[in-house]
């Protein structure tokens, strides 16, 4: 007997966990580039892609075969941030846009991840190592080139110096008490950043605006995906639960919260959530009309 065959195609939620289940070969641009269609759900991501591609192929055009790295760099970044006019958007820096990529390829504003994400596409066809780094406050690019290692402001291209970044970690550090006998080696903020946690970063960046703005059910979409990029990343969990209490989902509320309590059980809000649990299950289930 042979099963019936599934002719729909996946959701978009679908298409994203599948993209993001491995490690191996993580697809950052594309996923990254999903994203936008949270706020545009008939985007076409292969054409966002395409004109990666297509800006990434312009500038390999031009390199001469022998280029060094450090002159393939240069041309780089003159190249992406002066001829190409990328940059951070000064005007609305929490704007939900910067994060997509559709947008930031139109306006050629964003912010420190999604400049990077294209800025490290576009380093690796040229050849060049570029990786992420997620920086406290800043992300940054980081590259290993044979006169040594260079640190990268994707807002503009900068390199930074070992002071410049001590600087910017300060206030990191005194926030959490890494001073004195408690300091923690500037080495350890800079180590590269898997693809799937710039990912993270990314959609850690849209939670934090959507709920900033009271943007429930923005909110709630990015809560979706962070699930699915982070499955054992329990307090996601609870916090989609926290979501759909507040939109009024009380059965899949609990269901959220319930996971939480149950693998993390010690964790500091565990009296509260039970709390809030136990209020939801006592909810009456909605009536339909």
């Amino acid at each position: 007997m042979s099963l019936p065959m599934r002719l729909e195609a996946p959701s978009a939620l679908e298409y994203f966990a599948a993209l993001v289940a491995e490690d191996a070969h993580f697809p950052l641009l594309e996923a990254a580039a999903l994203l936008g269609q949270d706020a545009e759900p008939g985007l076409d991501v292969q054409a966002v892609i395409d004109e990666v591609d297509r800006l990434g192929q312009r500038f390999c055009s031009r390199l001469p075969a022998d280029a060094s790295a450090l002159h393939r760099l240069r041309m780089l970044n003159r190249y992406f941030f002066h001829e190409l006019g990328f940059g951070g958007n000064a005007n609305n820096f929490y704007d939900p846009q910067n994060s997509y990529l559709h947008r930031v390829l139109e306006t050629r504003r964003g912010i420190p991840v999604s400049l990077a994400v294209l800025y490290l596409e576009l380093a690796t066809q040229a050849g060049l190592p570029a990786l992420g780094v997620s920086f406290p406050g800043h992300f940054l690019v980081k590259l290993h080139l044979p006169a040594g290692e260079v640190l990268l402001d994707p807002l503009d291209g900068r390199s930074l110096s070992r002071e410049e970044l001590e600087e910017r970690l300060e206030p990191f550090c005194q926030q959490r008490g890494l001073v004195g006998d408690d300091a923690v080696p500037l080495g350890l903020f800079l180590q590269a950043a898997p693809p799937r946690d710039i990912l993270a970063r990314m959609l850690g960046n849209l939670k934090s605006v959507h709920r900033a703005a009271g943007d429930l059910v923005s909110g709630l979409a990015v809560q979706e995906r962070l699930v699915r990029l982070l499955p054992e990343a329990w307090e996601e969990w609870r916090d989609r639960g926290l979501l759909l209490a507040e939109l009024g989902q009380s059965q899949a509320a609990a269901d959220d919260l319930a996971l939480y309590l149950r693998e993390a059980p010690q964790a500091d809000d565990a009296q509260e959530i039970r709390r809030q649990w136990q209020v939801l299950r006592e909810q009456p289930p909605p009536r339909w009309h």
